[in-house]
């Protein structure tokens, strides 16, 4: 049994569940339709299939080496963050506004147009991530073992990767609508509205103003 690829597995998936703006946006879309919040994780596994080709092609040693690059990347995604979470924020002004005129639920992507709008912003929260090309440009390397090819070995990495989000969250999206009765409430869809808003707003400040991150 290969323990390398054991302990990878165990590493990679705390990395993949731990709580940032993907599982915040995850969580909101799946408040909207199970629909919504699947595309939005199959839109994060996408975005992390971004970094890890990265990573594997070498590509990242690039952006990490380049600290204007860098920065632009963390920018981006620093705005694009503070965008979805201004966006939340608002929702709930539109939200108590409708109450009342139609059958409550959770603001968010729905439809075939939904649809596509939650696969990118899954995909754009964690592509634009800045942080993801210095995790995976220093952790795939030291799953390789010695003597071994790094191209087949790191594909084989990635690829784990990127299978262990796609079921996190779309774990994640269905346990949040198998939820939905309570979630949707309207006290309590508020509540998490706000908090998904302000979680994303502050996410974005922090990359926006904050120091270059290496």
């Amino acid at each position: 049994m290969d323990a390398q690829l054991i302990a990878f597995t165990g590493v990679a998936a705390g990395m993949v569940a731990l709580p940032g703006a993907d599982f915040t946006v995850v969580v909101r879309n799946a408040l909207a339709s199970r629909t919504a919040g699947l595309a939005t994780a199959l839109g994060v596994a996408g975005g992390l299939l971004v970094h890890t080709a990265l990573a594997v092609a070498g590509l990242a040693a690039v952006l990490v080496t380049m600290p204007v690059l860098f920065r632009t990347v963390q920018l981006l995604g620093g705005a694009y963050v503070l965008y979805l979470g201004i966006s939340a924020l608002c929702a709930i002004r539109r939200r108590v506004s409708e109450e009342g005129r139609a059958p409550e639920r959770a603001p968010g992507p729905e439809g075939p147009e939904g649809f596509g709008r939650a696969l990118s912003q899954g995909f754009w929260t964690n592509a634009l991530n800045p942080k993801a090309p210095v995790l995976f440009l220093s952790l795939l390397p030291q799953f390789v073992p010695d003597g071994q090819p790094p191209l087949p070995r790191t594909l084989l990495l990635a690829a784990l990767v990127v299978a262990l989000a796609l079921v996190w969250f779309s774990a994640l999206a269905l346990l949040v609508d198998r939820l939905g009765r309570w979630l949707r409430r309207p006290r309590t869809a508020r509540a998490i509205e706000g908090g998904s808003g302000v979680a994303l707003t502050g996410l974005g400040l922090a990359l926006v103003t904050g120091p270059l991150l290496r």
